[in-house]
């Protein structure tokens, strides 16, 4: 099961970088957060992720960004662990666990989530973009290789494809009408259709899409999750459109809040 090798050896390789003389003070580019409140953050969303895969009904936010990060800050808050080995054993055994209660179904039908209903798979592919964007955070913030490979990137597909109705900027989409095919190279594809604001995403892209997006995998996954931005990633021929309305390009990434 690729998912299943996917998310260990990420949980794996995270737990690696914190193992390996980890300043836990340092903070993470970009973020609030320092390595050990990242870290930290990382071991108990994972512990949330299984008790949800096991069937453990777990109330964290409303979906919302806002609700999100409080119910995140409110976690740490409550959470005292900061250093580098309890953590770094607690993401990995509680990726293991979330592994082991997919496998078993232990949650029959589907879970809800911190980001709404979604199958066993969904989930599985929710854990590992999860690690994936604070495992990137916490390689820059030390100095270290990340552990995205275009490979998992296509294993992060399945949620991202269903979260993404659910995290649509409505001021952006307001007024909007339009297709778009997106696709990685190398494979993977999904399409997205606006529709007076309202948006639909399909694993499959439209026949006659305004707008082609054909995009370097891991970049794609950086931009969805909030790490990079559109233009650096298109000065560096990373990101290539064609298409009856080309110029609708620019205007995806922010159609949607990163989750």
């Amino acid at each position: 099961m690729a998912g299943r090798v996917a998310i260990r050896g990420t949980a794996e390789e995270i737990a690696a970088l914190l193992r390996e003389g980890a300043d836990m003070e340092r903070r993470v580019p970009g973020a609030e957060w320092s390595v050990g409140e990242a870290a930290a953050h990382l071991a108990l969303a994972n512990e949330l992720m299984a008790d949800i895969a096991a069937g453990r009904a777990r109330s964290y936010g409303d979906g919302t960004p806002q609700s999100l990060a409080a119910a995140n800050e409110q976690a740490l808050a409550e959470f005292a662990e900061r250093a580098a080995e309890p953590l770094a054993a607690m993401i990995v055994a509680q990726a293991d666990a979330c592994l082991k209660a997919l496998e078993e179904g232990a949650a029959e039908g589907g879970v809800v989530s911190p980001l709404g209903p979604m199958s066993l798979e969904v989930l599985g592919s929710y854990l590992l973009t999860h690690m994936l964007g604070h495992g990137y955070d916490l390689a820059r913030a030390l100095g270290r290789a990340h552990m995205i490979d275009r490979a998992r990137v296509r294993l992060t597909l399945p949620f991202l494809i269903t979260v993404m109705p659910r995290v649509t900027n409505s001021a952006r989409t307001a007024g909007l009408t339009a297709c778009y095919s997106v696709r990685l190279w190398g494979g993977g594809q999904f399409g997205v259709t606006v529709s007076d604001g309202a948006v639909s995403v399909d694993a499959q892209p439209p026949a006659r899409p305004d707008c082609t997006i054909l995009i370097e995998p891991v970049t794609f996954l950086l931009m969805a999750l909030g790490r990079r931005d559109q233009w650096s990633a298109i000065a560096r021929g990373r990101i290539l459109v064609w298409g009856r309305k080309p110029w609708l390009a620019p205007r995806f990434p922010a159609l949607f809040t990163a989750p």
